[in-house]
C-alpha cells in the first residue's frame, strides 16, 4: 500500500510529551530559568529562534534578548503566555505558588484526573492521557521537592507517576522507552512505603510492563512475580498472569511459559474476562507471541486459524496485527503477511504507536520484505515528527 493510500496523518502531538521524553528537558525545567528553558526547547525540537518567535508571537530579536539574558520577563501575563504556548507547568516560570487555590483544587480532583487519563489511554488516546497527567504530576513533584510530603499528596503522586509512565510507554518509540520505565520506577519507590498492597501490586505490574518493553524481561519477571503474590482478586491475578506470560515468553522459556499460560487459561475459564489484559482476545495474543518467541512457529500458525473475539481496546488490534504478521512470515505466507503488516502500519500510525511500527519494521527487515519495510520507516518518521513537534 502506498503512502497516498493511507489515511491522513493526525495532527501533531500536543507539546506535553516533550517534557517527559528527554532528561535534558527535566533538567531545564528544574532550573526554572527562562533562557535555559527556551534554549532547551529549541534544541529538543530542532527549532531556530525564528520558529520559536513565531510560536510565541514575538519578534526574533526579542526571543534572542530573552535567551541571552538581555531582556528579563517579569510580568505574570507574559510568563503565563509563554508557559501556555510551550506546554509548560506555569509554576516553573513562577506564575503560581504551589500552595495556592489552583493547587488545592488540583489535589481535590487529582484522583479523577488519573482515572480519566487511564480511560483515555485504554480507549486508544494515550497522548491525551499524557496531556491530562503532566500538569498534575508537575505540581505534585514541585510540592514534594519543597519538603511538602503529606501522605495524600504522595499517594496521588505515585498514582499519577504510574499512569504517566504507562501512557508514555504507549506513545514513545523504542529508543525512548526507558523514560516510561523511569516514571513507573519512581512510582514504585513511593508505593513501597504506602500501606496499600493493591496499589503496590498494580505499580509492580505496570513497572514490569515498562521494564519488558525497555528490553529487560528478566527484571520484569521479578517485579510481576511479586505483584502476583499480592494480587487478591481473580481479575488482578489474571491480569498479572498475562503480563508474566509475556515476559517469560520473551525470555524464551517454553516450559515455564506453557505452565503459566495454562494457569491463566484456567482462571479465565472460571471467571468472566475484564479489562485489557484479563480478556480472551488478550489471552490469544499472549499465547501467539509466546509461541513465536519460544521458537514454535508451526503451533503459532495453527493458532491463527482459530476464532477469536474482538479486542478490548484499539491498540490491541494493532498489536495483534503485528504479531499475526510475524507468524505468517515465519510460515512463509508472504502475501498474507504483507497484507497483515500493511493493516498494522495503517492502524499504528493512526493511533500514534511508534513501538508497534518498530515491531513491524524489525519483522519485515528480517523477512526481507524491503518495499514494505521502507513504508514502515516512512510511517515511523512521520510519527516521530509528530512526537517531536511543539
Amino acid at each position: 500500500m502506498s503512502a497516498t493510500d493511507r489515511p491522513p496523518a493526525p495532527v501533531a502531538l500536543a507539546s506535553a510529551v516533550w517534557l517527559w521524553a528527554a532528561p535534558e528537558a527535566a533538567t531545564a525545567l528544574a532550573a526554572r530559568d527562562l533562557p535555559t528553558i527556551l534554549r532547551t526547547y529549541r534544541r529538543l525540537h530542532c527549532m531556530n529562534q525564528i520558529a520559536l518567535a513565531e510560536l510565541l508571537g514575538y519578534d526574533k530579536s526579542y526571543v534572542s534578548m530573552i535567551e541571552t539574558g538581555r531582556r528579563t520577563i517579569t510580568d505574570i501575563s507574559s510568563r503565563r503566555h509563554i508557559a501556555r504556548r510551550l506546554g509548560l507547568p506555569p509554576h516553573v516560570l513562577g506564575v503560581t505558588d504551589i500552595d495556592d487555590a489552583e493547587y488545592l483544587a488540583m489535589l481535590q480532583f487529582g484522583e479523577s484526573t488519573v482515572r480519566l487519563a487511564e480511560l483515555a489511554r485504554q480507549s486508544g488516546h494515550a497522548v491525551h492521557a499524557v496531556n491530562e497527567l503532566w500538569p498534575l504530576v508537575a505540581r505534585l513533584e514541585a510540592r514534594a521537592a519543597t519538603g511538602h510530603a503529606e501522605p495524600a499528596s504522595l499517594a496521588l503522586l505515585a498514582r499519577a507517576r504510574v499512569a504517566l509512565g504507562v501512557s508514555l510507554g504507549t506513545v514513545l518509540p523504542e529508543e525512548r522507552l526507558t523514560a516510561a520505565a523511569q516514571w513507573t520506577g519512581q512510582a514504585l519507590t513511593v508505593a513501597q512505603h504506602l500501606d496499600d498492597s493493591s496499589f503496590l501490586a498494580h505499580t509492580l505490574r505496570m513497572h514490569g510492563i515498562e521494564l519488558r518493553k525497555a528490553g529487560n524481561p528478566a527484571a520484569a519477571v521479578t517485579h510481576i512475580e511479586h505483584a502476583l503474590e499480592l494480587s487478591a482478586d481473580p481479575i488482578e491475578h489474571g491480569t498479572t498472569l498475562a503480563l508474566l506470560c509475556r515476559a517469560i515468553g520473551e525470555l524464551g522459556d517454553a516450559e515455564r511459559f506453557d505452565t503459566v499460560l495454562a494457569t491463566y487459561q484456567r482462571l479465565l475459564d472460571q471467571h468472566a474476562g475484564s479489562g485489557l489484559l484479563f480478556h480472551p482476545f488478550t489471552f490469544r495474543e499472549v499465547q501467539l507471541r509466546g509461541l513465536i518467541d519460544t521458537g514454535r512457529p508451526d503451533a503459532a500458525l495453527r493458532l491463527l486459524g482459530t476464532e477469536h473475539v474482538a479486542p478490548a481496546a484499539p491498540q490491541w488490534h494493532v498489536i495483534e496485527r503485528v504479531t499475526t504478521g510475524r507468524a505468517l512470515t515465519l510460515a512463509r505466507e508472504t502475501a498474507a503477511a504483507e497484507t497483515t503488516f500493511s493493516q498494522a502500519l495503517d492502524a499504528a500510525e493512526h493511533h500514534r504507536l511508534p513501538h508497534q511500527i518498530q515491531r513491524a519494521l524489525q519483522a519485515l527487515t528480517k523477512a526481507g520484505m524491503h518495499t514494505l519495510a521502507e513504508e514502515a520507516r516512512a510511517a515511523l518518521a512521520r510519527v516521530r515528527a509528530l512526537l517531536d513537534a511543539p
